[in-house]
């Protein structure tokens, strides 16, 4: 935990690192890819990169990091750390990247703010990013322990590659090789590299949308300036083969039999497709309510699977169109105009500023927000917001 003797000197520095740090990262960036190039090549995400999406997600995370360390010294944001893990782990960090990172992440520091830092700032920010690199370190490990496996990338061949409503792609996979393989859990994502025309590789997250345990099925929708969206869908066909990461990510379906809220937007349906598959083939007796928003019914990613899944359980099956057809609700998603089940159990995916408005809506109702869970696609930028 914090020091006594380094938390009074962060809590002083909070707000101006917290300031400056959006800058500092921008710099950390530079400097660690001009010192190690390779780390585009398979790793970090050049896309992100240039949206700034990556700077924001990692001065949110310290900020939110040392913020909690001040208000609750002997302990630690373990659901900022989990998610963080969960994605460093799909993407195969190792322990020792993490003194890679310092060395450049605090050069950076030490240049901002030159005219103010001392040796004991320096010693009480080295202190908080060792507490925090240390907690990812063993969560990683454990992570990467619970596998099948104790491999980074495997290969798994296209099967079949469908369309699934406007600009998106369903993809199917299976092993091809005799790597053991880990059953996935409903919710969960694995990362999918691509080498790209200029021969860097590349990689992304997906959602596993289909059935998960040994299977393999995610849907990628076309990014306006994506690289392996554009990849997967214009140059990937059934009977390629691909490199993809054993499954991650902390946001899967509690065991209970309480209410479960499946709430969506765009292609953040893929994750609730997939818990709402395991429900319906469970043939689940909880409650379960199924929101989703579109843009209009042909943009509805998976509409057949998830309204045969509905039914099969008899799901409360609500729809929110901006361009609406008879049955469904005009406009932007709203919870303020359902009754909602205040033990219920939330699960929640599409655009930020989506997710803020809905997450709201929820803790306005009565769901705790312990109960609300959430998946971001990308870098965590909420962090940052």
């Amino acid at each position: 935990m914090l020091s006594e003797k380094s938390r009074p000197i962060i809590e002083a520095t909070l707000p101006l690192v917290g300031a400056r740090i959006g800058a500092i990262t921008v710099d950390f960036y530079n400097r660690l890819f001009a010192a190690h190039p390779g780390l585009l090549d398979g790793l970090f995400s050049r896309s992100n990169q240039r949206s700034g999406d990556q700077q924001r997600a990692l001065a949110g995370s310290i900020a939110a990091f040392a913020s909690h360390l001040i208000s609750n010294p002997d302990t630690l944001p373990e659901t900022v750390l989990s998610r963080i893990a969960h994605k460093h782990a799909s993407l195969g960090i190792t322990e020792d990247q993490y003194g890679v990172v310092y060395e450049h992440l605090f050069a950076a520091i030490a240049a901002d703010l030159a005219e103010v830092i001392t040796p004991e700032i320096a010693e009480a920010w080295t202190e908080v990013y060792w507490l925090m690199a240390d907690a990812l370190i063993t969560l990683e490990k454990d992570l990467y322990a619970s596998q099948a496996n104790d491999k980074m990338w495997m290969p798994w061949r296209v099967t079949t590659k469908e369309p699934a409503g406007t600009d998106a792609m369903t993809f199917t996979l299976e092993p091809a090789d005799d790597t053991p393989v880990t059953a996935a859990k409903p919710g969960q994502y694995v990362s999918v590299k691509v080498r790209l025309s200029d021969g860097l590789r590349q990689v992304r997250q997906y959602s596993l949308s289909g059935d998960t345990g040994t299977n393999r099925t995610f849907t990628t929708k076309l990014n306006d300036g994506g690289e392996v969206s554009t990849a997967l869908h214009a140059g990937v066909e059934p009977g390629d083969i691909l490199e993809i990461s054993n499954p991650y990510g902390e946001i899967s379906l509690n065991d209970g039999d309480g209410p479960v809220i499946l709430a969506s937007a765009g292609i953040g349906c893929t994750p609730t497709a997939s818990i709402l598959r395991s429900l319906a083939d469970a043939g689940t007796d909880r409650q379960v309510m199924v929101f989703h928003a579109e843009k209009a019914m042909d943009n509805w990613a998976l509409s057949g699977q998830m309204t045969a899944d509905a039914a099969k359980i008899n799901a409360q099956l609500q729809l929110w169109l901006e361009t609406p057809q008879p049955g469904t609700n005009g406009g932007f998603m709203s919870l303020r105009e359902v009754d909602l089940p205040a033990d219920a159990s939330l699960y929640l995916c599409g655009p930020l500023p989506f997710m803020k408005k809905i997450r709201d809506e929820a803790i306005e109702a009565g769901i705790p927000a312990t109960r609300i869970h959430y998946e971001v696609f990308g870098p965590d930028v909420w962090l940052a917001s």
